[in-house]
């Protein structure tokens, strides 16, 4: 009885307690400790006793507001140099956790939970630190309506499975984030938890349905009192040595042997405003970019930026009423990957004040040796950006980007907003000119691009209207452009459906409708489609689309509409598969197009053969037929598969075969990487690629052959160490 007694006791101090840590206005108090938690997964540090506790997730997807399907703990405290974090994620069927051992950002399939966090309480953006049950990271920078994975943040976690369920604690260093200067210090949190059997994501504090997922808006104050301030120094020296063989007359031939040494630093003139620099940076990529189809197009592939050096701040260059639609030419105005061999660089980014934020970059890059004698040696590319935040997640900005190559340049400057006009609904704009020659082109050409767009997202409905013109001389080569001279409205309505069944969680239904004109012609295209979604059965889901479509090309009108069928499921803990077909019309863009059709397929499937060994198996296919005649103009399969062994969270040996039957070509990629810490690593890589050819000594030139020959071998390591005060 004294036992019942004393423990009723236990729970009313602690729900008082908590009580006090949640104030009226509905700040969360975090509890400050002087011992800070061992990170391991294990709640049973005293700190966890005493931190402020959450509950009661809800959920958002695939619906919103219902009670969580398991029960969820979150736990907040701090000390003056960290941020701690911590869950107790409970299941009725822990056999049914899925979990993983790998490389870090690679566990969004698995069940997961994050902390999303703004750490100016501004509404502009967030950092999202995701933790798997065994303890495994990802990171993410949020901000403009994108998620950039591609960040990396020092910070340490731990993870452990249960008996009823799994725990995981998080700390995260404040050198390792942007926060105010400010005492106290208010930040904002969002406590997320991802179920991947049910496709379940609940959350605390609940998202308002009327709201939809506008999350910068919904998000709970944290309220931090004496945060230490730092001035922040960080040196990362690398070390990189490359050897690479190319094909020569039949025979393989060295032509790289040689080592070199790079320099990055960063400082922190406040807690909220970064300097970085770098030298001679190693900007190897430690996996190469999968193969696309790159035969029949009418712009360049896009490929995302992974090199840290430009990844500080790049989620300030997210510009509003940029992709837009599925048709918006405009993909970025600062797309980084342009910048392709860097000699020196340096940033400053972040805030200036509470509502004004800053970002400046400069990039000397070397030029391919083929221009250096009519463009010079290198390319400066400054890049500035401004932003002005104003309440919920409203802002506006300015941007001017340039490359000046010797003789030439190409400049562009704008502004670009968003504002939120209602819970659900926000208006996004942005206007660009650009001025630009060239050494061939001696005379100055200017272009402009005009954006306008209102988005609406609610539980039940969401659509979107677009409005833009691009002018044909309009250039900007920092950025990432597909097409130039168009005038398009766009209109897209998305009704939600959510039936009363055990079976089907939700069904979407989406009409779409873009009409285009086309200017150097003066013709109009169209593009509209219809389509239903349904997910179901937890983890599956069904598409269904349906598309009328036209498309101008070298001042003729071609069909391009079709359909396509999509599907994807976690059928089980070990096995993931997705698929995509379509069946389209489509054109041959040459110098004398044709209409034809095409049949594109994309399947991913991944396998764990255990908590620590991943299959990851791709397939890519297009062909395109000629209309006039039926023939077959070409068949473009590619095939990869990946094996990962991840020993532990900082040690995984990779193996990726590619074979491109287009090409007649096999490529071979093997890795052990060791990443202590973003920054503290170690990579050992060899790599080589076969054709289908052979060397035909008379006349001296390569043949098609049935057999493959190594055209191509590299090796290299890497060894850079971060630093800091």
């Amino acid at each position: 009885m004294k036992n019942v007694f004393g423990m009723k006791l236990t729970f009313i101090f602690f729900s008082l307690l908590a009580l006090q840590q949640i104030t009226a206005e509905g700040n969360l108090n975090p509890f400050k400790t002087d011992v800070p938690p061992v990170i391991d997964g294990n709640l049973n540090d005293q700190l966890w006793k005493n931190a402020l506790s959450v509950s009661g997730f809800k959920t958002f997807t695939p619906d919103f507001g219902k009670d969580g399907t398991e029960r969820t703990i979150a736990y907040t405290a701090y000390d003056s140099e960290n941020l701690y974090f911590a869950f107790r994620c409970f299941d009725k069927e822990p056999g049914k956790i899925k979990s993983s051992v790998s490389s870090r950002d690679n566990i969004l399939p698995d069940d997961w939970v994050c902390i999303n966090l703004d750490s100016f309480n501004d509404q502009q953006s967030l950092y999202a630190f995701y933790v798997n049950p065994l303890g495994i990271q990802m990171d993410s920078r949020y901000a403009a309506g994108t998620e950039d994975f591609s960040a990396d943040f020092v910070w340490y976690s731990g993870g452990q499975k249960l008996s009823d369920g799994y725990s995981v604690e998080i700390s995260i260093p404040l050198k390792s984030i942007r926060y105010s200067e400010r005492n106290p210090v208010t930040m904002s949190i969002f406590f997320e938890r991802y179920i991947s059997r049910f496709s379940e994501h609940d959350s605390y504090p609940e998202l308002d349905p009327a709201k939809g997922f506008a999350f910068l808006t919904q998000m709970a104050p944290l309220v931090y009192y004496d945060l230490k301030h730092y001035t922040l120094f960080e040196l990362l020296p690398a070390f990189t040595y490359n050897q690479k063989y190319n094909l020569n007359a039949g025979r393989l031939e060295r032509n790289v042997d040689k080592g070199e040494i790079s320099l990055t630093t960063k400082y922190g003139i406040t807690s909220d405003l970064i300097l970085n620099g770098t030298y001679n940076p190693d900007f190897s990529q430690i996996e190469a970019d999968a193969g696309q189809v790159d035969v029949n197009l009418r712009y360049q592939l896009y490929f995302p930026e992974k090199r840290p050096f430009f990844l500080e701040g790049n989620e300030i260059y997210n510009i509003a009423a940029t992709k837009s639609s599925e048709i918006d030419p405009l993909i970025s105005l600062v797309h980084t990957r342009t910048i392709i061999n860097p000699l020196t660089g340096i940033k400053l980014s972040g805030k200036v004040n509470s509502n004004n934020t800053i970002a400046f970059m400069f990039a000397m890059d070397r030029l391919p040796s083929d221009m250096t004698a009519l463009s010079g040696d290198y390319s400066y590319v400054p890049i500035l950006r401004y932003k002005r935040s104003f309440s919920d997640d409203s802002y506006i900005g300015g941007v001017f980007t340039d490359r000046e190559i010797k003789n030439s340049y190409d400049r562009v400057i704008g502004i670009d907003s968003k504002l939120r006009l209602t819970d659900a609904s926000t208006l996004e704009w942005n206007a660009f000119y650009s001025s630009s020659n060239s050494n061939l082109l001696q005379e100055i050409q200017g272009g402009h691009a005009l954006g306008l767009v209102y988005n609406y997202d609610s539980r039940n409905l969401y659509y979107n209207f677009t409005g833009k013109e691009i002018s044909e001389n309009f250039n900007a080569e920092t950025g990432y452009l597909t097409r130039t001279g168009i005038f398009t409205l766009t209109g897209l309505v998305r009704p939600k459906i959510y039936p009363n069944s055990s079976f089907i969680q939700r069904i979407d239904l989406e009409t779409f409708s873009a009409q285009t004109k086309d200017k150097p012609s003066s013709m109009w295209e169209t593009y509209n489609y219809v389509s239903a979604q349904a997910f179901f059965l937890g983890s599956w889901n069904f598409k269904l689309k349906y598309s009328y479509s036209t498309e101008v090309f070298k001042s003729e009108k071609f069909k391009t509409g079709g359909f396509q069928i999509s599907f994807g499921s976690q059928f089980t803990k070990q096995l993931a598969v997705f698929l995509s077909y379509k069946r389209i019309n489509a054109i041959y863009y040459s110098q004398n197009p044709y209409q034809g059709k095409s049949n594109r397929i994309s399947t991913i499937m991944v396998y764990n053969l255990s908590e620590n060994f991943e299959s990851y198996s791709t397939f890519t296919f297009s062909d395109f037929y000629r209309d006039s005649d039926s023939q077959l103009i070409y068949e473009y399969p590619i095939f990869r598969e990946r094996l990962t062994y991840q020993l532990n969270k900082y040690l995984f040996f990779r193996g990726i075969v590619e074979y491109n039957k287009y090409k007649r070509q096999l490529l071979t990629d093997f890795l052990v990487s060791f990443t202590y810490v973003p920054g503290t690593v170690i990579h050992l890589g060899y790599g080589a690629l076969y054709q289908k050819t052979e060397w035909n000594e008379f006349p001296n030139r390569y043949v098609d052959s049935n057999n493959f020959l190594e055209t191509q071998r590299g090796f290299f390591f890497k060894m850079s160490y971060l630093w800091r005060n």
